[in-house]
């Protein structure tokens, strides 16, 4: 599996991705909403350093899976992503394809001085790679939770996570009660 940041030209491969990996797991219609979602944030004017698309390739470099991290912006300034979507073909899924490419994507993070790392999903999943349930009273959602226990961290940066004060403010594509 080779893991790289995508490229603008693989937009279209990687929208297709998650609206049949939705489609199949959820039906049509998240399909659909998740691909506008991907679509959104890959198209609508972000600065470079505010989003990062992460995918994997398959031998015959076909994309099979993908991963968007996109800047919680703090009142303080603090270096945080948010990991959402995450999308593996379905043919995939159960070979670590997933996990590997969220590592890879953390680490790449790192690199660039990220601090923390959220998602909001299934606990018992992200747990796989370091993620862990977090209080908004640690770090505040941009919007309110449907799902509070599926509010999940983790420090990059080998501490413990830092209360963070302010409500963030998230990227305009995902900025949406729906996704939350």
């Amino acid at each position: 599996m080779k893991y790289a940041l995508y490229k603008q030209e693989q937009a279209q491969e990687i929208i297709t991705l998650f609206n049949n990996t939705f489609s199949d797991s959820e039906g049509k219609e998240e399909g659909a909403l998740i691909a506008k979602l991907v679509e959104d944030l890959l198209t609508l004017p972000t600065k470079d350093e505010d989003l990062y698309v992460f995918i994997a390739q398959d031998e015959s470099e076909r994309i099979v899976g993908s991963i968007i991290f996109s800047r919680l912006s703090f009142p303080n300034g603090e270096n945080i992503f948010l990991l959402a979507p995450v999308a593996v073909a379905t043919e995939c899924h159960g070979q670590g394809v997933g996990q590997g490419l969220i590592k890879f994507g953390l680490a790449a993070l790192k690199e660039k001085g990220v601090t923390v790392a959220i998602t909001y999903g299934d606990i018992n999943f992200y747990s796989k790679t370091g993620f862990a349930p977090i209080s908004q009273d640690i770090i505040q959602a941009p919007l309110d939770l449907s799902y509070p226990e599926g509010w999940i961290a983790q420090s990059l940066v080998s501490k413990a996570l830092p209360n963070i004060e302010g409500k963030p403010t998230c990227l305009p594509a995902i900025d949406n009660p729906y996704y939350w």
